[in-house]
């Protein structure tokens, strides 16, 4: 097992791979996470070069399907990108720290900003499957955090503030971009948990008690750990179901890559204009 220091010296190292294989590509102005059946906006990145995660030093790869395996660079919209095709979850048997190490090597390439999308089951009353919710605050149901360790002052703070972890100003520009091709984003809350089995009837109450309008099984890690670091944050699920206890059919990971399938159309023409805004 790594400790942070350790964990630090991982992420120096594939940053350093990276600036080496892609140069001036590496410098991009957003890094995008594609979720469970999202990873076919990478065909959208012009010039693109495509790094497997298994090139990265350190790089633990995803096993899930739906997800990809690779590090994208190019443009989008005018706007130079990286993106990654997948992500590795906790539920796989990884540490926080693997699950962000990615994400953190982006960041030490001195990305600002960061757009992290998801398949998400819907828990508010006003979402649909099929709705698409930008994300504005979190709730880490995980029980972990990749903060947990002996500090590394590379992370960021020891106690970061985690008051505004989801950029308004991004935020607005999701909006913007959703509003330019008809699609009226709703605004809410994700709750992350570990999985990988789908939350009961019961917990789906807890957090709606809680205040979530979305759950899943990713992404709030990502958060805390590029927020640490100072990364600007925008995010944006894909509601590819109803949570369990409030639709008719048992849930299934195979409607996940499938709701996303079908929005993928519309997904991928508002981060274009996402990007072309940055």
């Amino acid at each position: 097992m790594t400790d942070q220091a350790d964990e630090a010296g991982l992420v120096e190292r594939a940053a350093t791979a990276l600036r080496q294989r892609l140069g001036e590509r590496a410098d991009a102005r957003l890094a995008i996470v594609l979720g469970s059946g999202l990873k076919g906006f990478a065909r959208r990145v012009a010039d693109r070069v495509e790094v497997p995660f298994a090139d990265v030093p350190g790089w633990p790869a995803p096993r899930v399907e739906g997800h990809g395996g690779a590090l994208v660079a190019g443009t989008v919209g005018g706007t130079p990108v990286l993106c990654l095709t997948g992500r590795v979850h906790l539920y796989e048997g990884h540490r926080p720290a693997e699950v962000v190490r990615a994400v953190r090597t982006l960041r030490r390439l001195d990305v600002p900003s960061f757009l992290l999308t998801n398949a998400a089951g819907g828990c508010a009353d006003d979402l649909s499957a099929g709705d698409l919710m930008r994300i504005v605050d979190h709730l880490n149901l995980t029980g972990s955090s990749p903060l947990i360790g002996p500090h590394e002052p590379g992370f960021g703070p020891r106690f970061p503030d985690q008051s505004a972890v989801w950029s308004p100003r991004l935020g607005a520009l999701l909006q913007q971009s959703g509003k330019q091709h008809g699609v009226a984003l709703r605004a809410g809350v994700y709750a992350g948990l570990l999985g990988p089995s789908y939350e009961t009837p019961a917990e789906v109450r807890m957090c709606k008690t809680l205040g979530a309008d979305a759950i899943g099984m990713s992404t709030v890690h990502e958060a805390i750990a590029l927020n640490a670091m100072g990364a600007e944050l925008a995010g944006l699920s894909l509601v590819s179901n109803l949570a369990a206890g409030l639709g008719e059919t048992a849930l299934s990971h195979d409607e996940v890559v499938a709701a996303g399938a079908e929005a993928a159309d519309r997904l991928e023409a508002i981060v274009t204009e996402f990007c072309r805004l940055q």
